[in-house]
C-alpha cells in the first residue's frame, strides 16, 4: 500500500470515528419569540394582508433559524402561535390557514411550492430549513374541507386544526401533527376525531412532537414515550404562567425528568399574557431555559443533549414513587392542619412552626410526608406542607395528587397557596414524598425569582424528592406533581365526536 494510500485510510477511518463520536449528541435550539399580532377584528381581512403578518413573525424566526444554525444547531422549534398570534374566531382566521399534505406524499415546498395549491407559508418555512440545512419546527394552522357526507362536519364545510410541522435539512415536511387537546379560548380551532401520536427518525434520534395543553394529559404526551419510545420531544407552546406549580420552566423541566426525555420547548413571549419561558430540558436536568417578564424580546436558546438519553451512564433509574412513603409511620401532628385553595383546588394544608423538623398532611388516598432545616426560621415568612388529591379544572377536569412544599404570600394563613415569586428563607436541606397512587409523578424545584434549581435536588429510588446539599437560592417551591390519568373525566367537548 502507498503511503498516500495508508494516510487516505485513516483520514477517511478518523472522520468516521469523529462521526460516530458527534451521533451520541446533538445541538438543539427552541426561540421564545415576541410574536406581532394581529389587530383584533371579527371579519377576516385578505390574504394578502394575513399573509403580510406572517411575513413580519416570519423575518424575526428567520434570523433566529440562521443564528442557530450559524452556532451549529440540528434542529430548532419555535413557539405556538408564533405565527400569527391569537386573536382570533373561527371566521377570522381562516386567510391565515393553509392545506398542509400527510408528509407521506414526499414533498418539498422550497422546490415544488404550488403542488398541494397556495402554501407561501409552507414554503418559506421550507426553504428556511433548506438554505440553512437544519430541522425547522413552526405551529401554522391547517384547513381540511368536508361535506354532509361526515357528520362532525362544521357548518362552514371545513375542519381548521392548530398544526406543528417540522421540515428537514432538505426543506421536506416529515411531520405534522394537529392538536389533540384545545385550551379553552381555541374556540376557533377543531378538535382532531382521533389522537396523533406523530414521530419521526432523524440521524440524532427519534422524535415526536406535541403542542401546549397536550403535555398534561395521557395522550398523546405520555403515549409517544411510554408506547412510541422517542428520545426527544418538540413541544410548540404559548403557556401562560401559573405560579405556584405551573410556570413554563417549571412544569416543562418536571416533565422531562419525570417522563426521562428530552423536551424542547418553545414559548411565546408576551408579558401582559404571562407568557415566557423557554427550555432545552433533559431527564437529568435543563440543559439550558430563559424565564423573562420584564421585556418583550425574544431569545434563542442552544445546548449540546444526548442523541439517545436512555443510554447515556447519567440516565436517572425507573422511580417507585410510593416506596418510602408507604413504608414509613405518619409523623404525628396530623390534625393540625387547614384548608385553602391554590386557584380553585382545596388543598390541605400544615403550617411548618419551626426551624425544622418532620411533617404529615393527607388528603384523600395521599399522604405527604416532608422532613426539612431551614438555614434560619424567620418572622416574616411562613411556609407550608400540603396535599392535594382530585379533580382539577372547570371545564375540562383531570386528576391531580399533588405534595408541596410550600411559601406562602404573606404571614396570614389565608393568602397561602396564592401566587408569589420572591422568597428570603434558604433551606438546609428537604425531603419530600407522597403515597401516590400513580407512576406518573414530576418532580419541582423552584427559586426565587422564578428560576430553576438544576443539580440541585435529586430524586431517590424509593421516591423521596431531596436537595443534595441546601438550596442556593431562597426557595418558593419543591412540589411532587402527580397525574392519575385513568380518573380523568371524559372531555366534555368530544363525547359527541
Amino acid at each position: 500500500m502507498l503511503p498516500s494510500q495508508a494516510l487516505l485510510l485513516a483520514v477517511v477511518f478518523a472522520l468516521a470515528a469523529l462521526q460516530a463520536l458527534a451521533s451520541d449528541t446533538f445541538i438543539a435550539a427552541v426561540y421564545e419569540h415576541a410574536v406581532i399580532l394581529p389587530h383584533p377584528t371579527q371579519e377576516p381581512v385578505s390574504p394578502s394582508d394575513a399573509l403580510a403578518l406572517m411575513d413580519k413573525n416570519m423575518d424575526v424566526l428567520e434570523g433566529a433559524i440562521k443564528e442557530a444554525a450559524k452556532q451549529g444547531a440540528h434542529i430548532i422549534v419555535t413557539p405556538e402561535d408564533g405565527i400569527y398570534g391569537w386573536r382570533f374566531t373561527r371566521e377570522s382566521i381562516y386567510p391565515y390557514l393553509e392545506d398542509i399534505p400527510d408528509p407521506v406524499v414526499n414533498w418539498i415546498p422550497c422546490t415544488d411550492p404550488s403542488r398541494f395549491g397556495p402554501a407561501p407559508v409552507q414554503e418559506r418555512l421550507s426553504c428556511m430549513a433548506r438554505n440553512n440545512s437544519i430541522y425547522v419546527v413552526a405551529n401554522i394552522g391547517d384547513k381540511k374541507p368536508c361535506d354532509s357526507s361526515d357528520p362532525s362536519c362544521p357548518r362552514d364545510g371545513r375542519y381548521q386544526y392548530n398544526t406543528d410541522v417540522v421540515f428537514d435539512t432538505q426543506g421536506k415536511l416529515v411531520a405534522r401533527y394537529h392538536k389533540y387537546n384545545l385550551f379553552r379560548g381555541e374556540t376557533q380551532f377543531n378538535y382532531p376525531k382521533e389522537p396523533e401520536a406523530v414521530t419521526f427518525e432523524t440521524p440524532f434520534g427519534k422524535f415526536g412532537i406535541f403542542t401546549c395543553f397536550d403535555i398534561l394529559f395521557y395522550e398523546p404526551a405520555v403515549v409517544l414515550v411510554s408506547k412510541m419510545q422517542v428520545d426527544t420531544v418538540l413541544f410548540p407552546t404559548a403557556w401562560m404562567n401559573v405560579l405556584p406549580f405551573l410556570t413554563a420552566i417549571e412544569i416543562h423541566s418536571a416533565w422531562a425528568m419525570g417522563m426521562r426525555v428530552n423536551l424542547l420547548s418553545a414559548n411565546t413571549h408576551n408579558t401582559s399574557m404571562a407568557m415566557t419561558g423557554s427550555g432545552l430540558f433533559t431527564p437529568e436536568g435543563p440543559a439550558a431555559y430563559h424565564y423573562d417578564s420584564a421585556t418583550e424580546e425574544g431569545h434563542l436558546l442552544l445546548a449540546e443533549l444526548s442523541t439517545h438519553p436512555c443510554l447515556s451512564p447519567t440516565y436517572p433509574p425507573a422511580i417507585n414513587w410510593s416506596l418510602y412513603a408507604t413504608s414509613i409511620k405518619k409523623f404525628p401532628g396530623e390534625n393540625d392542619t387547614f384548608s385553602g385553595p391554590v386557584r380553585k383546588d382545596i388543598f390541605t394544608f400544615r403550617e411548618l412552626r419551626h426551624k425544622d423538623g418532620n411533617y404529615t398532611v393527607c388528603q384523600g388516598d395521599l399522604c405527604c410526608h416532608l422532613v426539612y432545616q431551614m438555614s434560619d426560621k424567620r418572622k416574616d415568612e411562613v411556609y407550608v406542607l400540603g396535599a392535594f388529591d382530585g379533580l382539577h379544572g372547570s371545564l375540562i377536569k383531570y386528576h391531580w395528587q399533588i405534595c408541596t412544599l410550600l411559601k406562602c404570600p404573606s404571614t396570614n394563613l389565608s393568602t397561602c397557596g396564592q401566587p408569589v415569586e420572591m422568597a428570603q428563607t434558604k433551606f438546609e436541606m428537604f425531603s419530600l414524598s407522597g403515597t401516590f397512587g400513580t407512576s406518573y409523578v414530576f418532580p419541582e424545584v423552584l427559586y426565587s425569582g422564578v428560576q430553576l434549581a438544576p443539580g440541585e435536588f435529586k430524586v431517590l429510588r424509593d421516591g423521596r424528592l431531596k436537595s443534595k446539599h441546601g438550596t442556593s437560592k431562597p426557595l418558593i417551591t419543591a412540589t411532587l406533581f402527580g397525574r392519575l390519568y385513568e380518573k380523568d373525566q371524559p372531555h366534555p367537548l368530544r363525547i359527541s365526536l
